[in-house]
């Protein structure tokens, strides 16, 4: 008897699934996507229908024909890649590979938000067919990108830099960090007081008010003068308490996550980069080994979601665990509902974890830190979610005296309510410990017993952290939170910008090319045309707009811009200073963008030949900075005895001999065992995005290793070395053998 095939996205989530259905299924993976438009040419063809050239992704191959292979010989076939957009194309993908060996009606369209038993049942029992809308919202968000990837990047290598990209969200993020950085360069400081007065009641407590008002204006303190006037007279006023209020306010509990506020969580509580968020939780959705490795366990329903929407069995159990784990008091009358404006992808729950009764402190010992410090975050806002509101007592004292009034509001924590489960990130930090006397009345009179005056200064809105710039691409509508992590990781990956204290500052290179796109492609560097290109995607996938009238929508003045920005010939990868060349003292230097990056020179060159670093004050103010020669070593060379040298390269640090020419030894680091595939020797080896192990015979063998060695043989395999990532949160140690399972966390501190 033929089995069924089910195929999906992720090989990770084969094992969660099969324990599942049994010997009637065979499960396998696509790896993600299958195809994808050809790298050497644009593989868009306009015409009646905008047609589209698919071409196997590298090494996809041999999948492709697996997939068609197994296929054949399966009674049904169910395609379960993610439900999302991007897995939809791969469904789609897939089905038009295997339709060359099976009948359409063999062929059906599952999709789960969790993986459990229930969840992939019923999705079994109640399949479909490839949505044509979403494949074709995905195609049209590919075109798009395409078009301002394929066409636009070149222009910029021309002008500027090669190795240089442009992207149709990434550009225009780019830019909203850039306005942020003018903003703050030209930020003009302003000095301005506050004061604070200490008053005695008449049964002698204490509390402190703020002058806010003078002859019932808001206060307007610029200067030290008008500080002491203002002292001087309160000294000589007298004062009592005009007003007591008195009330309750309750604090509702926040939604669910979705991706977008995950993301934002994740970062300021945790302090994780966005990248490392999704690639967590997407571990817990396809399932982590909870003490049995053959039977991994999945943690959370699907993380890419803008939905806060529950299903009606995740409330029931989030009801029936609260009044257990904390009381009935903390359970509303009925369950707490959320609504999410544009909701793109509304079939999707919100993220919550499978199963409420799989507490946090349950999974600890089994996982790593960073995995239960997200699922704990990730419960807590699901229980939270479903709690009643936190109760405060707020009580606002208003004092006067003469023309002087000062207010102090402090508040009572009365009930917890939902923050007995989770604390949100904007706690009122001016009303927290405040203390304000019980025993006062209104009419009593105060003495003013210390008079506190404070000089401050205005402050430059804050450069965007990863948290900050994901809440403000959501608030604009620009791009999608699934499409957020790769975002920021390109424009990292371009040296667009730099990360200092985890807030981004453009380089020059970045303020260079949102200048050029935004001269020369000002619709695509506009954000509400980018927030409303999105708006149009969702109506692709809803079938409330064509595809291809969105396409010719965009295309028509895109081409028209493109072909201006292409005649201009123009080279504009020197940036003018005001600083003169101290060589030659005839020239202003230029900040010029070569391909090792950014450095500032003289424009008379080649007759002055001056070069140098430099760097950019908090007001855009620039400064030479002498760049530091080689550190000569004690160590010698091995080939001629000379000394060795610490030298910075394109790549970073490397040592090697001082007497170059002459001498070319480099030092290199080699593993302590033999390739595995040729014998040769591994040596360590950087390039643009860190350090890896690779074969010394390469490119005839390419074998490599992305991460540290631990010069140890597995003690589960015997393989002879392990392989070490060191993380803030601890040190992963793993097998280097795929087959294997081993795995070790060691804590930062302990290192145990």
């Amino acid at each position: 008897m033929k089995k069924k095939l089910l195929i999906v996205e992720s090989p990770a989530k084969i094992k969660t699934i099969a324990k599942f259905l049994g010997n009637d299924f065979t499960i396998m993976s696509t790896v993600g996507h299958i195809k994808d438009l050809p790298k050497k040419n644009l593989g868009i063809t306009m015409g009646d229908t905008i047609k589209l050239e698919y071409v196997a992704i590298d090494k996809k191959d041999k999948v492709i024909k697996d997939l068609v292979k197994e296929a054949k010989n399966s009674s049904e076939v169910y395609l379960a890649p993610d439900p999302d957009r991007e897995g939809e194309i791969i469904a789609w993908h897939v089905e038009q590979e295997i339709l060359k060996v099976i009948k359409p009606e063999h062929i059906h369209r599952i999709s789960f938000n969790e993986i459990t038993k229930p969840a992939i049942t019923a999705a079994i029992n109640n399949p479909s067919k490839v949505d044509l809308k979403k494949v074709a919202a995905q195609q049209a968000r590919r075109i798009l990108d395409r078009w301002v990837g394929y066409e636009v990047s070149p222009i910029l290598w021309r002008k500027i830099t090669k190795g240089l990209s442009a992207g149709r969200v990434q550009s225009v993020a780019l830019k909203i960090i850039c306005l942020r950085e003018t903003e703050i360069r030209s930020f003009k400081v302003e000095e301005y007081w506050s004061i604070e007065g200490t008053f005695k009641t008449p049964t002698h407590d204490t509390m402190t008010a703020l002058l806010t008002h003078i002859n019932k204006k808001a206060i307007e303190l610029e200067s030290q003068e008008k500080v002491d006037k203002v002292i001087q007279a309160l000294k000589q006023e007298q004062f009592a308490i005009d007003s007591i209020n008195d009330k309750k306010r309750t604090k509702n509990p926040v939604a669910p996550f979705i991706t977008s506020s995950l993301q934002q969580a994740g970062a300021n509580k945790l302090n994780f980069a966005v990248k490392k968020i999704m690639s967590l939780a997407q571990n817990m959705y396809e399932g982590v080994a909870l003490g049995d490795a053959k039977n991994p366990v999945a943690l959370i329903t699907y993380m890419r979601t803008d939905s806060t929407r529950l299903s009606q069995t995740a409330i029931d159990q989030a009801r029936e665990f609260i009044p257990a784990a904390y009381g009935k008091e903390y359970l509303p009358a009925s369950a707490n509902m959320y609504s999410q404006k544009n909701a793109a992808q509304d079939a999707h729950e919100a993220i919550r974890p499978i199963d409420v009764n799989v507490k946090p402190e349950d999974i600890k010992p089994y996982v790593e830190s960073d995995i239960y410090k997200l699922y704990n975050l990730i419960w807590t806002r699901f229980i939270a979610c479903q709690m009643k509101p936190a109760l405060y007592a707020q009580r606002q004292v208003v004092i006067t005296g003469g023309k002087y009034t000062f207010k102090v509001t402090g508040s009572t924590l009365l009930f917890d309510g939902f923050l007995k489960a989770y604390q949100t990130d904007d706690e009122e930090e001016s009303e927290k410990n405040v203390k304000i006397p019980q025993s006062i009345n209104e009419k009593d009179s105060l003495d003013l017993t210390k008079i506190d005056p404070k000089q401050h200064f205005t402050q430059p809105p804050p450069r965007y952290s990863e948290a900050t710039l994901v809440k403000e691409l959501e608030k604009l509508g620009i791009g999608r939170p699934s499409t957020y992590a790769t975002i920021l990781t390109t424009i990292q990956a371009r040296t667009y910008v730099t990360i200092d204290k985890k807030r981004f500052t453009p380089t020059e290179l970045g303020s260079r090319v949102t200048e050029m796109l935004s001269e020369n492609l000002p619709k695509i560097m506009d954000t509400r045309f980018t927030a409303i290109m999105e708006e149009d995607l969702d109506k692709v996938a809803h079938g409330d707009m064509d595809r291809d009238v969105l396409l010719r929508e965009f295309y028509t003045s895109f081409s028209q811009d493109l072909t201006k920005f292409q005649e201009d010939t123009t080279r504009k990868n020197v940036v003018p200073t005001d600083i003169t060349c101290p060589q030659c003292n005839a020239h202003k230097l230029v900040i010029r963008i070569g391909k090792t990056g950014e450095f500032i020179g003289c424009p008379g060159y080649p007759e002055c030949k001056f070069t140098s670093n430099f760097a950019r004050s908090e007001d855009g103010t620039l400064s030479l900075v002498e760049a530091q020669g080689p550190q000569l070593l004690e160590e010698t060379c091995p080939s001629c005895n000379s000394h060795l040298r610490l030298m910075k390269g394109r790549f970073g640090e490397f040592t090697a001999c001082s007497g170059y020419p002459t001498c070319k030894y480099i030092k290199q680091n080699i593993a302590p065992f033999p390739c595995p595939q040729c014998a040769g020797n591994v040596i360590e080896r950087k390039w643009r995005g860190g350090k890896f192990w690779g074969c010394s015979s390469y490119p005839t063998c390419k074998f490599a290793i992305f991460a540290d060695i631990e010069n140890k043989p597995c003690p589960t395999c015997k393989a002879p070395y392990l392989l070490k990532k060191v993380t803030k949160a601890g040190t992963n140690i793993s097998c280097s053998e795929k087959t294997c399972d081993y795995k070790l966390h060691l804590d930062p501190e302990t290192n145990q």
